[in-house]
Formats: C-alpha cells, sequence, structure tokens
C-alpha cells in the first residue's frame, strides 16, 4: 500500500513526511521518536504511519498473463 496522500480522518497531509519518517526507521530511532520530531501529533495521523504496509515490492512480483 501506498502512504495516502491525507490523514483519512483530519485531512492533513502526511506523504511528504514519509520518507522521513522511513529515515528516521532505519536510523533506529523508535516510531514515537521518528514522528515526534517529524511534527505528527493527533493520534489519527499517527494511526496512518503505524498502520501502513508497504506492500509494492510483493504485489509487483505476480502478473496477470
Amino acid at each position: 500500500m501506498i502512504i495516502p496522500i491525507r490523514c483519512f480522518s483530519c485531512g492533513k497531509p502526511l506523504a511528504h513526511l514519509w520518507q522521513d519518517y522511513l529515515s528516521h526507521i532505519k536510523a533506529g530511532k523508535t516510531p514515537k521518536k521518528a514522528m515526534d520530531e517529524l511534527g505528527v501529533e493527533r493520534y489519527c495521523c499517527r494511526s496512518v504511519f503505524l498502520g501502513n504496509a508497504d506492500l509494492a515490492d510483493i504485489i509487483g512480483r505476480f502478473r496477470k498473463g
């Protein structure tokens, strides 16, 4: 799944923060610390980050035909 452009509940733009979030996670920070540094404060926005599963590579292996 691709990160949604905006939060489902409040409408805050989130997609521009996704790559920064992933770089913080790869650097060894906890998701809480990463979201705090990026300014993601609302619990609805945090759930979008925590609930996202990057499945594009897995789905891309299965082709019709």
